[in-house]
């Protein structure tokens, strides 16, 4: 053997979506450098960056939400914490725009993290970012769900340059419902005159753009209903996108030793906690294409944990620092959402959008979590460990949103809910002294 990565060794550490608007590096308490530890003893220490790297000098675009703004120096903070690789395709890559998405790259070329998911084109935003280990090259792919149509990439043409924005991976939803159901959307469809329009839209659009109307489908409100027996929703993944995307898989296996995929997704099952139907089958084709893990993150609670063909599939490792309540500015149409007039301050803002405990910081299913730390021995998973982690719930805005490692009850609503999720997907997971052990 020559080099030490041909043994086929790795260690992974990662974590959910991280929204950083402080610091990291001047705290010292033991729950805290012991999960540092654990990322800067890793080859991999990954998060979801879900925070806008800018000084606000471009204007708001139309994410909603929590637009994203945070000092470029927190770059520093996450590096220091042991965070070596990013991924940057989620629902507020876009939260100021083109100018926005391009600021938020200059950030990150140069901090030198490597990141994945956003680009000034399409082809740059699906392409990997490439970690180089002790232990061999690590290749990550990012895409996402859950985004403003104006921030998903475009490709350049040899006649017009491409957009900056996310590598999207769109999903196509039907709606089976049974034919009482069926025949009221129908003539509602008729009686408010929304057919007729759709039928005179049709004359103006390429032919196959909107769908015609039959006797068993038709188009409704910009859903798409199909008569059944009974009712269900059924998500797949756009087609286009996934070619693109396992495309990219392909050529990152062939240019790297592992290949993680990171997919941002806010869209759900039957329940929150559920992953829905396009992301199960999209996962398990990043797979099959060569992914040696795949990480999902996005609806800012944990999901669970499946073992496919022997690789790990995390549907949504849940929050990592969560700090979205400190940033630093909001636009004017957030406080007119809220009926804040022009003299009201950020703090007013996020008391009144959390107020009668609405919203993250009412429940503790948003700060506390896990973050997980995936081994491989000879090419092969040997050990995948779930650390829980508390936020901060039910502390004061400025404390809350930094990790540390979770003990007591915490840490055990939080394992018994992975234990839960995951044993639902076939996975056994083990709780031994604050601990979740998954046996692979």
């Amino acid at each position: 053997m020559i080099y030490e990565a041909e043994a086929g060794n790795l260690t992974i550490t990662a974590g959910g979506d991280a929204m950083i608007t402080r610091k990291l590096s001047v705290f010292r308490e033991k729950r805290f450098t012991e999960l540092v530890e654990l990322f800067r003893d890793s080859d991999v220490g990954y998060a979801n960056l879900e925070m806008l790297m800018h000084d606000f000098e471009h204007s708001p675009g139309s994410a909603g939400g929590t637009f994203t703004g945070s000092n470029p120096s927190n770059l520093e903070e996450l590096k220091w914490a042991g965070i070596n690789l990013v991924s940057t395709a989620n629902n507020h890559s876009q939260d100021y725009g083109e100018g926005g998405v391009l600021t938020n790259l200059k950030h990150l070329r140069d901090s030198s993290l490597e990141f994945a998911g956003t680009g000034k084109n399409l082809s740059e935003a699906r392409g990997a970012a490439y970690l180089d280990t002790k232990n061999g090259r690590v290749g990550l792919i990012s895409t996402s769900s859950t985004f403003a149509e104006s921030g998903r990439a475009l490709d350049q043409r040899p006649d017009i340059k491409g957009r900056p924005g996310l590598n999207p991976q769109r999903f196509n939803t039907k709606y089976i419902v049974d034919r009482h159901a069926f025949d009221q959307i129908r003539r509602t469809n008729r009686e408010l005159g929304l057919q007729k329009k759709r039928d005179t839209l049709r004359k103006f659009r390429p032919e196959g753009v909107l769908s015609e109307d039959t006797e068993t489908s038709m188009s409704f409100l910009g859903k798409h209903f199909e008569l059944g027996d009974d009712f269900s929703e059924i998500t797949t993944p756009h087609v286009d996108d996934m070619e693109g995307n396992l495309r990219w898989i392909s050529d990152a296996k062939r240019m790297a030793d592992w290949v993680i995929v990171s997919f941002h997704c806010h869209e759900a099952g039957k329940t929150a906690s559920d992953p829905p139907n396009f992301l199960i089958e999209f996962a398990h084709r990043c797979i099959e294409s060569g992914a040696d893990v795949f990480l999902g993150h996005g609806p800012h609670l944990t999901r669970g944990l499946e073992l496919y063909k022997g690789k790990p599939i995390f549907y949504s490792l849940g929050n990592f620092i969560f700090q979205n309540d400190t940033v630093l500015w909001q636009p004017s149409f957030n406080y007119e959402l809220l009926k804040l007039g022009p003299m009201a301050t950020p703090a007013d803002f996020y008391d009144k959008r959390s107020e009668n405990g609405r919203g993250f910081p009412g429940d503790p299913i948003y700060w506390q979590s896990i973050i997980t730390r995936i081994t491989f021995e000879s090419k092969d998973v040997s050990s995948i460990e779930l650390i829980p982690i508390d936020m901060g719930y039910g502390k004061p805005r400025s404390m809350t949103g930094r990790p540390v490692v979770a003990e007591g009850k915490a840490a055990d609503r939080v394992l018994r809910r992975m234990r839960d999720l995951s044993g639902h997907m076939g996975t056994e997971v083990r709780i031994d002294n604050g601990r979740g052990y998954v046996l692979v």
